[in-house]
């Protein structure tokens, strides 16, 4: 543990804020996402850029929808537009390692009317922030499809430094795609954003 804030590793996520920025409010995922989900997880080019093949019915959203409180080792965020607050997608911390103090983002954006109006990356920001200043976490990684140019782009100008490449990873509609795992460590955060966290 870094210092008096941080909580225990296995429940480092028992807290669900509500963070606020000024494009995005990210709230904690519950019952009233329900819809935005399931229309999420059925966009086909959401499904293209996270390599999802599956789609979820209404009664398994309904359900997780209403048990993401009750899971002290991950993070799940709907993505708020301002001023309407229309839901525009949904960001996660989940895969947590509390030995290595790491785990692993991601994020989902709810199609052409979420895309290129500086959401996703208002919303790993404000993530980033809040796990590295209310966390011990030491290490947040993912990974994105090297066609994915756009989230490559927004990764690196947050922070997020690529480390590797999992060869053909995907195979989407016949062709193979490699994946890129990038990460951000706690030190590199502290040093970009100026925090102390």
């Amino acid at each position: 543990m870094t210092d008096g804030r941080a909580r225990m590793p296995a429940s480092m996520f028992a807290e669900k804020p509500t963070l606020a920025g000024e494009r995005v409010t990210l709230r904690p995922v519950g019952p009233e996402h329900v819809d935005d989900l399931v229309a999420l997880v059925s966009d086909p080019e959401v499904r293209r850029l996270t390599g999802s093949r599956g789609t979820i019915g209404l009664e398994p959203a309904r359900r997780w929808c209403a048990t993401r409180k009750d899971h002290p080792d991950r993070l799940d965020l709907a993505i708020h537009a301002e001023p309407g607050e229309d839901y525009v997608g949904e960001i996660v911390l989940n895969e947590l390692d509390p030995y290595n103090l790491s785990c692993n983002l991601r994020i989902a954006l709810a199609g052409e009317r979420a895309v290129g109006r500086g959401y996703g990356t208002e919303a790993i920001r404000l993530v980033l922030d809040h796990a590295f200043a209310t966390t011990p976490l030491h290490r947040i990684g993912l990974g994105v499809y090297a066609f994915n140019e756009r989230a490559r782009h927004v990764y690196k100008k947050v922070g997020f430094v690529e480390e590797g490449v999992r060869r053909d990873a995907l195979l989407w509609d016949g062709e193979r795609h490699d994946e890129v795992l990038m990460s951000v460590l706690r030190h590199e955060w502290r040093a970009r954003s100026g925090s102390l966290a």
